[in-house]
């Protein structure tokens, strides 16, 4: 038995190993120079470009920006990919073609979807001339470089992209509640939003939670859509920066490696924290059922 689980899970563990645990270590390892992406790292610094990151106020910018975004992305993807799943999952003509419309974003590629919306949405860009053709001028804004827009229109790019995946995962989570339960409730006169609130949503608990925590950890390590439509100088002004995006542009494109190093780990770090408190208090529901007996 223990010779099958070896040889049947051992070249996931060797990839595993290979392409995460390694890299993750030898980040760590060069986080610890000041290096400059070539040759050996000999200048060692010890935790210095870790002191560095805590005290840099750019950092603390980028590490509120994710905040946000992470706030923002629950907040708006979460009840809209709710309300289209439960509209979706009734009988109505249409519906598959609506939810291959809603799941395709999803599936295009970040950078068509950030290159089209750069083009779109510059000063004299398709949505300013479409809202100056319609009468309605007085809604043109600098949708890229205006710090109190943009951050609303990283959000409202990322909902259209990604809440297709909500909605799909939503979806799936639905078709998994008995229909006996809705018959029953209404048969005992409960309405249609009784019956949402009262089974549907309690039920779709465990999806919704699962789908979350797949949200916060991509908040925080967004970086494809602000560094493709931004920039990593546009987005610093423009208040969309990521601890992502500070990465690439303190460590790869300032020549110096040990620090992008440096980031990468404290990213790591905060990126497992939160998985971890989530897991604890969070998930800690779902998962106790999978426990069984002998586990305990």
């Amino acid at each position: 038995m223990r010779l099958e689980i070896t040889l049947l899970s051992g070249p996931a563990i060797i990839v595993f190993l290979a392409f995460v645990i390694f890299p993750v270590a030898m980040a760590a390892y060069y986080g610890f120079f000041n290096w400059q992406g070539y040759g050996p790292a000999t200048d060692f610094v010890g935790l210095k470009n870790y002191f560095i990151i805590f005290t840099d106020g750019a950092f603390h910018e980028v590490l509120w920006h994710n905040g946000i975004i992470l706030v923002l992305s629950l907040v708006m993807q979460g009840p809209v990919a709710v309300a289209l799943a439960l509209l979706l999952n009734q009988k109505i003509r249409g519906r598959t073609a609506i939810r291959v419309l809603i799941f395709v974003p999803y599936v295009i590629s970040e950078v068509i979807v950030g290159t089209g919306f750069s083009l779109m949405l510059q000063t004299d860009g398709a949505v300013n001339e479409l809202l100056k053709g319609m009468g309605l001028g007085f809604l043109q804004a600098n949708w890229l470089s205006d710090p109190s827009v943009a951050i609303w229109t990283l959000m409202l790019i990322l909902t259209w992209k990604y809440i297709g995946f909500a909605v799909i995962l939503f979806l799936a989570g639905l078709q998994g509640i008995p229909e006996e339960l809705f018959e029953a409730a209404a048969i005992d006169g409960a309405s249609y939003w009784q019956i949402q609130r009262r089974i549907t949503l309690p039920l779709l608990g465990p999806t919704v939670r699962i789908w979350a925590f797949l949200s916060i950890i991509g908040s925080l390590q967004l970086f494809d859509l602000v560094y493709i439509i931004w920039g990593q100088y546009i987005a610093s002004t423009a208040g969309t920066s990521t601890m992502a995006t500070y990465m690439v542009g303190n460590g790869r494109d300032a020549g110096n490696y040990g620090y992008g190093n440096a980031v990468a780990v404290v990213m790591f770090v905060i990126s497992l924290i939160i998985a971890l408190i989530y897991q604890r208090f969070v998930l800690r529901r779902d998962t106790a059922g999978a426990i069984t007996e002998g586990d305990k």
